[in-house]
């Protein structure tokens, strides 16, 4: 079956369809992940984005239960160059073309992702349609066009869970599956604001000793305070920061009061309740395979990340020390308080997809909160 994508600035990429046969518009972004396709439809933080992946050849892994890191697939669309509907892996439960078609999720394959990078790299990501039905590119384009912006609209409430819940699984292991909580130890207790949170940072925390209880994006500090946790930690999300005001109050009511650790959207909800300003970048950095360097120690992370906003450090004055830089585009990726027992990272220690190389930000976020009782 054909499938066109057409973007708002007139560009039309033919191909052949997969997944659900349908229609899905949102801004289209690309990640140069290598592995993980299946860990990246699932992550919140891509609600209303069609997202393209630079690795020419997905879907020869399948899909299975256990590399999700939420419900279900957030996605609007999924692009590729090449879609391998038979999987070979021994994990695999069935096929992305099935997966997709499950969740009513449209795929297009066989168009030049090489050219559509480059143009979202020179061009900044643009609003997109990927349509199995529609065959005038004209009304596709023009629909793209009419498409809302990412910036000033707030996607967390759609992603964040209903109400509060206790979160007791750790990380994935080879012969024994998912790790449980050990009840009884000492423990940290966390309370974890759900922005769209992915459940590989629940593990974490699980895996360093916390007891974690999830909460909305809304609930209000007094309550998330007369639960007497040791700290507060703030999940990643979708969209723009500046459309969660209500985020922002929370945050800035909870400063001072426990010990914060915030992750992408949760870093820029944090800096803008710090008082400082977010913008958005022109392509977002979103893989498995971004340089960041710990400013404190000099060591560089090879960092997962997936945001398209970044904080303004010079907004926030001197409250708070540049931490980490992006050395592609020398970006904030990390931030702490002068003062308070208060840090933040804009890339995602947790990986799911990447690599491990932040994964000891969970042990400090531990030693933090140890050290404020």
């Amino acid at each position: 079956m054909k499938a066109i994508l057409a973007l708002a600035d007139g560009s039309v990429f033919e191909g052949t369809a997969f997944g659900a046969d349908g229609e899905a518009v949102g801004e289209v972004v690309f990640n140069t992940s290598m592995t993980g396709y299946q860990e990246i439809l699932t992550d919140p933080s891509y609600c209303g984005q069609l997202v393209a992946m630079t690795y020419p050849e997905i879907g020869n892994v399948g899909v299975n239960a256990e590399d999700v890191e939420s419900g279900r697939p957030y996605v609007e669309g999924f692009i590729v160059k090449e879609y391998w509907e038979s999987p070979s892996n021994w994990r695999a439960q069935q096929s992305l073309h099935e997966y997709l078609q499950a969740h009513g999720i449209p795929g297009i394959q066989g168009i030049d992702t090489r050219a559509l990078v480059r143009l979202l790299r020179d061009k900044g990501s643009l609003n997109g349609v990927l349509s199995t039905r529609e065959r005038d590119s004209a009304r596709l384009v023009a629909q793209a066009r009419s498409a809302p912006s990412m910036e000033g609209r707030d996607l967390v409430r759609g992603v964040t869970c209903e109400k509060p819940y206790e979160w007791n699984e750790g990380s994935w292991g080879l012969g024994r599956g998912f790790a449980a909580r050990q009840p009884g130890r000492q423990e940290t207790f966390v309370v974890a604001y759900d922005f769209g949170i992915k459940r590989n940072i629940l593990r974490n925390l699980v895996n360093v000793g916390c007891r974690v209880c999830v909460v909305p994006a809304t609930t209000p500090a007094r309550e998330t305070l007369a639960m007497k946790p040791d700290g507060i930690f703030l999940s990643n999300g979708p969209g723009d920061p500046d459309a969660v005001p209500y985020a922002k109050a929370i945050v800035r009511d909870l400063i001072g009061t426990r010990p914060i650790f915030g992750i992408c959207l949760g870093h820029q909800i944090l800096g803008l309740a710090l008082g400082g300003r977010t913008y958005k970048l022109k392509f977002g950095h979103h893989g498995g395979n971004q340089p960041v360097m710990d400013r404190t120690t000099g060591k560089v992370e090879i960092t997962a990340q997936n945001h398209g906003f970044a904080v303004d450090v010079q907004s926030l004055g001197g409250a708070v020390e540049l931490t980490h830089v992006n050395l592609n585009d020398q970006t904030v990726e990390g931030l702490a308080h002068r003062e308070l027992p208060i840090f933040s990272v804009q890339y995602h220690p947790e990986s799911s997809p990447g690599p491990h190389d932040a994964r000891y930000l969970f042990r400090r976020f531990v030693t933090v909160m140890n050290e404020a009782v």
